[in-house]
């Protein structure tokens, strides 16, 4: 993880996975397999959004995206993937390879006894989700911060799951709808469609500043 040990280890509790997790804020794990050319992961150095939601939080060298990659003891390459950041997967946030398929892409390597190939990098896996739009991106992060300003779902700013905020953050926005929609019909409506412009004028610069925080790579590359 980009994050520091203590980050890493709250993350372990709250995902409970049967395997150690370990913090790399200096990237030197990365750095160790891009050296030994087994996998180059994108970085993202556009942390201010997330830092400044959040102090506690530090990437010295910004955050590398998330990735896959499975060796032998002989280092021989078995599985290897990398997250290709975009805008259609929340810049590199969702859309994981399901761990049964990468589970059957390793059983496949191992089997294969007479070969010294590394595995290719796989460019097409079984996604275990699928982004979101990034209107509707933009509209969970407001929400979640009470439609005052955008709040990441980060571990360190709540003590309920990023899934249980997710879904939080998603119940809040019918709700404001329908109190835009009844002061639109209660009160006059010129006071209301001036608050909405004011309102839309002042998302704007939010709006772009999400946007430009979000890493997006226009063409996946290969190995």
């Amino acid at each position: 993880m980009s994050e520091p040990q203590r980050l890493a280890d709250a993350a372990k509790s709250e995902w409970e996975p049967n395997f150690e997790t370990v913090g790399d804020p200096h990237q030197e794990i990365a750095e160790q397999c891009k050296e030994r050319g087994w996998l180059e992961l994108f970085v993202n150095r556009k942390t201010a959004f997330i830092t400044n939601t959040d102090e506690r939080l530090s990437h010295p060298k910004g955050y590398f995206q998330p990735g896959v990659l499975g060796i032998d003891s002989n280092k021989r390459i078995l599985y290897r993937w990398r997250s290709v950041p975009t805008r259609a997967n929340i810049g590199g946030a969702s859309e994981r390879p399901t761990a049964s398929y990468v589970y059957t892409k390793l059983a496949e390597s191992l089997e294969q006894t007479d070969s010294n190939m590394d595995a290719l990098l796989d460019n097409e896996p079984e996604l275990d989700s699928k982004g979101r739009p990034f209107p509707v991106f933009v509209a969970l992060l407001i929400s979640n911060g009470w439609f005052i300003r955008p709040v990441p779902f980060l571990l360190t700013n709540s003590n309920l799951s990023a899934l249980q905020r997710l879904k939080r953050a998603a119940r809040r926005i019918p709700v404001f709808l329908a109190l835009w929609i009844a002061a639109f019909l209660i009160l006059p409506t010129n006071w209301v469609a001036t608050a909405a412009i004011a309102y839309g004028i002042w998302l704007i610069p939010i709006v772009i500043m999400i946007r430009k925080g979000l890493q997006h790579i226009g063409e996946p590359e290969t190995n």
